[in-house]
């Protein structure tokens, strides 16, 4: 038996259900003020649309931040280099949390209204284990490397959503802020050199 496919119309709402979310989080001061009513009107649905499509805030912004994610996934699985597998580990450590950062820069409230959500914590969600499970690969192929799983935490907890977010409000330039990680890294890792 083939997998149903949603209705027409619930596919163009949920288009619009994210493109309207994903407006008005990259417009906001803060993530906490977009509410579901807010994101209802902006797509031009029912609050029982957004509840019947996505369960809950947290579970709307979960499906945007996933669609927002998923080219740099594929990327990381299949792509060429900087960030596709045929790169050494090396360069690729790097080229990763470059692209988190990137990412979280781009999609910054986003970001924090994901690891903001309620009782969620960032470490226990999707998107942290599959960063954390990529990095923590690439760090296993640098020969003599050790601790390979703590060292995949620690480089992630450089690009958490709150500290990209605090560095910005500081005055951090998304340039500084790529330079002082790519040499952080470089630190980290230059022993292995």
């Amino acid at each position: 038996m083939s997998e149903r496919k949603p209705r027409a119309d619930a596919a163009r709402n949920r288009e619009a259900v994210l493109a309207a979310a994903d407006r008005l989080f990259a417009s906001c001061e803060r993530p906490e003020q977009v509410t579901m009513a807010d994101i209802a009107t902006a797509a031009g649905v029912g609050k029982a649309t957004l509840f019947r499509g996505f369960t809950d805030r947290t579970g709307l912004i979960r499906a945007l931040y996933e669609t927002r994610l998923e080219p740099i996934r594929h990327a990381v699985m299949d792509g060429p280099p900087p960030l596709g597998p045929d790169t050494p580990a090396m360069e690729r450590v790097p080229a990763l949390l470059d692209a988190v950062l990137c990412f979280k820069l781009d999609h910054r409230h986003l970001s924090l209204a994901l690891e903001g959500t309620g009782s969620d914590s960032p470490y226990s969600a999707e998107h942290y284990d599959w960063w954390h499970d990529t990095l923590h690969r690439v760090l296993e192929q640098l020969p003599g490397f050790k601790g390979a799983d703590f060292a995949a935490h620690a480089l992630l907890a450089a690009v958490r959503a709150d500290l990209v977010d605090h560095l910005v409000d500081r005055g951090m330039s998304r340039e500084h802020l790529r330079a002082e990680l790519a040499a952080y890294t470089g630190r980290i890792l230059g022993e292995f050199a």
